[in-house]
């Protein structure tokens, strides 16, 4: 089991997008750059980035820090509080949904990011395969 937000917990992210069919599919014809931020809130007191440099359906390489100069700069980022990212991960929010109710935010050309939602669904499905305990 992997406490989120962790490097064993992007190890084992990467290691379940990287096998993931679904995401294989979706993201066949993706090439971008994308940063997870987890941002505190009161039940978590740190900021955390994980960077994925995703190209044709798999993560070819990935940096966590926390540090926002500790990751390259992205394509797209996209940012919540870590009770948001909580849900998420257990699939009590959509990804999409949760930038329209403003419980995420999302950094980048929208319009590019919209045509690879199923992608970004896959890759939110892919984070709920992780074994995970939350650290707050």
């Amino acid at each position: 089991m992997a406490i989120f937000p962790s490097p064993e917990w992007a190890d084992e992210y990467v290691k379940k997008l990287n096998s993931n069919e679904s995401y294989k599919d979706s993201g066949k014809t993706w090439e971008d750059t994308l940063t997870f931020v987890i941002e505190p809130d009161e039940k978590y007191n740190k900021t955390w980035y994980l960077y994925l440099d995703l190209a044709h359906g798999e993560c070819r390489d990935y940096k966590y820090s926390d540090k926002e100069d500790g990751v390259p700069k992205a394509t797209f980022i996209y940012k919540g509080k870590y009770s948001n990212w909580v849900k998420l991960i257990n699939k009590e929010i959509d990804p999409i949904q949760g930038i329209m109710t403003g419980k995420f935010k999302l950094e980048g050309q929208m319009m590019k990011i919209m045509r690879y939602t199923k992608a970004a669904k896959d890759m939110v499905n892919t984070a709920s395969m992780v074994d995970t305990q939350f650290e707050a």
